[in-house]
């Protein structure tokens, strides 16, 4: 007969007490394992073995049960199950039992039973786990505990020697004999009192050990030992004693494991955040690092040094084959960079016999650094030189040649201190020929070896043909248009114009291959500018001119070198003709970037528009765009003429009507042999814009200097008369005091006059020094950069009076327009020199012209000039050429207008408030017509 069961929810509703003893069942309920009509003093089952006719439900050890869908009641009856076995556990036995007491009465299905072994493998594997992990642990602390005990014993027995002053005794004996000597009842009683501390401690120690492996705290251990969750407690196994007494730990009563009590056992401690990254985590520590010595910085590399290191070294060559009366030299993708500024990127072009090239470009383009590398002086970063035999000679005339030109020499010695190698061997010769003056003839070997040194000599000097080195000298001065008698005059007697003539003379003289001139016209006067263009015409050999005067280019040069963005473009032609086919370029390059760009952003276009439609064709058309870009047939953006630099004098302070005044001056110099002025006069007034003009050594600059008191006249005066005047003087040779060790920025600090570095570096952008630009060392300047930073540092003070000695000299033709829109808007006075007719015709309103040694006023522009002297108009108009510029009358600007304020502007129509139209509206339309 089976037994009839009450459900579980039923019997959990009822309450079930802490204690599996003490169970008494309701008298209207069933327990487990009692019949109807059994006993009731008999001792009810253990709490497993409650079950229902249902599918029994599993304790936490032993048993699974399915949970059928939607029964809640039986859910929660689980539920509560488990947490009461979970506070009170049944042992293994008694779960044993229940499952063999369940198997019997009520067999399990397939699914469950498979279930069940499944559970019973999985805890007999972790409980087998468990057993070895402890094992082995175990078995380390015994390890140790023997170490210290044997470590111990060893300490105890020298100290045993040494009190009984047995030193020389064996290790052995020492032992048996403290073995063998018997303890008082006082040393017993330490030693087991010193024993059972220690054991205490390591059974603590193997505790905490344990505590840690489970991951638990070690009241938790003690906790779970007490309820008899663990197979045993952490200090079950015996330990040894340091002492060697092995029962001690154990018999402690204070290491006794509590016994199980009916109170419900301690809810786990909540561990805070600190405690969980400290039980985590390992232990902080303080780490020294294996060097503590600084990491070297990574070196930075400069555009120049990264150049050097990705592309190949520079070279020179010489041409495999070439005829012998053929003479060239080219540059093959030359590029050169300054540290962090570059200035050519790739130049290639060339030169060869019958070419006359002229190298043009803004300031800074690198022209005259492409003749200091043609000449052998410069380096470039990247790129080859290429010569058509090797000992090709070839001679530069410099911007500075005037700094090569020593002032207290004659002519004729100037021109003699070319031939340095003619010169020693004529010094030797002259000093061995002392020498043998000097002998007797007693020391006949010592007169041998000074003729001997002679007769080499003397070969040397005849294969330099040093005998015809006068007739040389003569022939090159009667060239350069010096007389003969003018041979003895010091240099410092000749004028800039002349100088020129002394530098050019000293270059031929070297007998060149290939001849380089650096910006020859910028002292010249328009007779010696055709002087000049007439015998560079006459010459055969190959010359690269760098120059800003256009005229000059356009009657000398056949070929044309634009430098532009760091790239060299060549143009077959003169002047005029590169204008021309530069424009074709420029305008060809620009419609052919414009359609190529409009047909990018079409595919662009329509790449977005299809992008989710088409995903394979897009794709598709994109490789295609990306691999236009990258080809080398995609068209570059044409190079951007930016926005030429704009300046403004500063505002001039108030002056006296009278100005300077020039009375009776007369000038010279050789004691009168070469006079300049005779009985001159001139006056100075507010607000005249003068240029004088005159040829070269007509005493110009020699007239400003005596007007800024820098000279003193012969008989006369010239000075300025007026109050409150402060004039600004640039000097002719401006740019070449300035201090070359010094940057661009220390340079114009050092002129300043409380000026602040941000208002100083904004009057530095207006001179187009920008970025790094100002970081530039002087001495890497151009001769262009140069004079634009001289012009910089003058306007730093304010000053009612420019007298200007020639300040377009080196400056490019976008420097010079600038300039002369600033001194069109000086409200001040000025006085200028130059050379240049364009520049004066848009600056000067009257013209002062040296004639005959007297100072000449003309009261209008160089147009009004021209027009007085057709000479002189005929001579500069049969210069004009296609696509320059010509001479016109110099521009009127109001300057007390531009000084209005102008009214401020709030939007709206200008006739907003006036009344335009009579007839404006129904009303007055009406009363017009009546």
């Amino acid at each position: 007969m089976r037994l009839l069961f009450p459900s579980v929810s039923l019997l959990l509703a009822l309450g079930v007490p802490d204690d599996a003893t003490s169970f008494a069942p309701p008298s209207r309920r069933v327990v487990v394992g009692r019949a109807a009509n059994a006993d009731p003093s008999s001792p009810p089952p253990p709490l497993g073995r409650a079950f229902s006719t249902r599918p029994p439900f599993t304790t936490t050890s032993a048993l699974f049960a399915k949970k059928k869908k939607g029964n809640k009641a039986a859910a929660a009856a689980l539920a509560a199950l488990e947490q009461l076995e979970n506070q009170a556990p049944a042992p293994a036995a008694a779960a044993t039992a229940t499952l063999d007491f369940l198997e019997d009465e009520a067999p399990l299905t397939k699914k469950e039973q498979m279930a069940l072994e499944k559970k019973r493998q999985k805890e007999a594997k972790k409980m087998q786990k468990e057993q070895e992990r402890q094992a082995a642990s175990e078995e380390d602390e015994m390890e140790k505990n023997r170490r210290k005990k044997a470590l111990k014993a060893l300490a105890e027995m020298e100290a045993a020697e040494k009190s009984a002053g047995t030193v020389n005794g064996s290790s052995e004996g020492g032992l048996d004999e403290a073995a063998a000597a018997p303890l008082s009842k006082k040393e017993a009683k330490m030693a087991a009192k010193k024993a059972a501390k220690e054991g205490e401690k390591q059974a603590k120690k193997l505790k905490k050990k344990q505590a840690k492996k489970l991951g638990i705290t070690v009241e938790e251990l003690e906790r779970r030992e007490a309820a008899g969750e663990l197979d045993g407690p952490a200090d079950s196994d015996p330990v040894d004693g340091v002492n060697g007494d092995a029962g001690v730990a154990a018999a402690d009563p204070a290491l006794a494991a509590p016994a199980a009590t009916a109170e419900e056992p301690a809810k786990k401690k909540k561990l805070t955040a600190e405690e969980r990254i400290r039980r985590d985590r390992p232990p902080p520590r303080i780490r020294v690092m294996e060097s503590s010595q600084p990491a070297a910085k990574k070196k930075k590399l400069t555009a120049e040094e990264r150049i050097r290191r990705d592309r190949p070294p520079p070279r020179i060559r010489v041409m495999e084959s070439s005829q012998p009366d053929y003479t060239a030299l080219r540059l093959e993708d030359v590029a050169i960079t300054f540290r962090d500024q570059p200035v050519l990127k790739s130049a290639t072009w060339g030169v060869q016999t019958g070419d006359r090239i002229g190298l043009v470009g803004a300031n800074g383009a690198g022209k005259t650094t492409q003749l200091r590398i043609l000449a052998g002086e410069l380096e470039p970063t990247a790129g080859d030189v290429v010569k058509s035999k090797a000992d090709l000679r070839v001679a530069m005339l410099r911007q500075e040649f005037v700094d090569e030109i020593d002032l207290e020499r004659s002519l004729r010695d100037e021109f003699r201190s070319v031939f340095t190698d003619e010169a020693k061997i004529m010094e030797d010769l002259a000093q061995a020929e002392k020498d043998l003056e000097g002998m007797t003839g007693e020391d006949s070997d010592a007169m041998q070896e000074v003729l001997d040194t002679m007769a080499k000599l003397q070969n040397k000097a005849d294969m330099m043909n040093v005998g015809a080195l006068d007739s040389r000298v003569s022939k090159i001065m009667d060239l350069m248009g010096f007389e003969q008698e003018e041979g003895d005059y010091t240099v410092s007697m000749f004028s800039g114009g002349w100088k020129m003539r002394i530098g050019l003379g000293k270059v031929l003289l070297k007998d060149p291959n290939i001849l380089l001139l650096d910006e020859p016209t910028n002292h010249l006067d328009l007779e010696s500018v055709e002087w000049l263009e007439a015998f560079l015409r006459n010459q055969n050999i190959p010359m690269v001119i760098v120059s800003h005067d256009r005229e000059f280019l356009d009657q000398v040069c056949t070929k044309i070198v634009d430098a532009e963005g760091g790239i060299c473009t060549e143009y077959q032609g003169n002047y005029s003709r590169f204008l021309g086919l530069k424009k074709a370029r420029m305008d060809s390059w620009q419609a052919s970037y414009n359609a190529q760009e409009k047909k990018i952003k079409e595919e662009r276009q329509w790449i977005n528009k299809f992008r989710l439609k088409q995903p394979q064709a897009v794709k598709q058309r994109e490789a295609q765009l990306e691999k236009q870009l990258k080809s080398p047939d995609y068209v570059q953006k044409p190079p951007f003429v930016g926005k030429p630099f704009r300046f403004r004098f500063p505002p001039a302070p108030r002056i006296s009507p009278e100005v300077a005044e020039v009375k009776g001056l007369s000038h010279g110099y050789g004691d009168g042999a070469n006079p300049l002025f005779m009985d001159s006069d001139l006056f100075l007034e507010k607000g005249d814009r003068i240029a004088v003009i005159g040829p070269n050594g007509a005493g110009k600059s020699t007239l400003l200097r005596i007007l800024m008191g820098k000279e003193e006249p012969d008989e006369g005066t010239a000075r300025i008369v007026g109050t409150n005047v402060y004039p600004a003087y640039f000097e002719q040779n401006q740019a070449d005091v300035l201090d070359l060790d010094k940057t661009v920025v220390e340079t114009v600090q050092g002129a300043s006059h409380g000026q602040s570095y941000n208002e100083l570096r904004a009057l530095l952008g207006q001179f187009l020094f920008k970025g790094d630009a100002v970081e530039k060392k002087v001495e890497n300047l151009s001769g262009g950069e140069k004079a634009r930073l001289s012009l910089c540092c003058m306007m730093l003070r304010e000053s009612n009076l420019l007298i200007l000695d020639e300040p377009t000299n080196h400056l490019d033709i976008p420097a010079k327009e600038m300039l002369e829109e600033a001194l069109q808007h000086f409200d001040g006075s000025v006085v200028a020199i130059s050379h240049d007719r364009y520049f004066i015709s848009k600056v000067a309103t009257t013209i002062v012209a040296i004639e005959d040694k007297k100072l000449v006023k003309y009261g209008g522009d160089y147009k009004f000039y021209m027009d007085k002297s057709k000479a002189v108009k005929e001579r500069i108009e049969a210069r004009y050429f296609a696509g320059g510029s010509r001479i016109s009358n110099a521009p009127v600007i109001d300057l007390e207008e531009l000084q209005k304020p102008k009214k401020k502007n709030f939007g709206g129509a200008k006739t907003a408030n006036l009344v335009t139209r009579k007839d404006k509206g129904v009303k007055n339309a009406k009363r017009i017509k009546k």
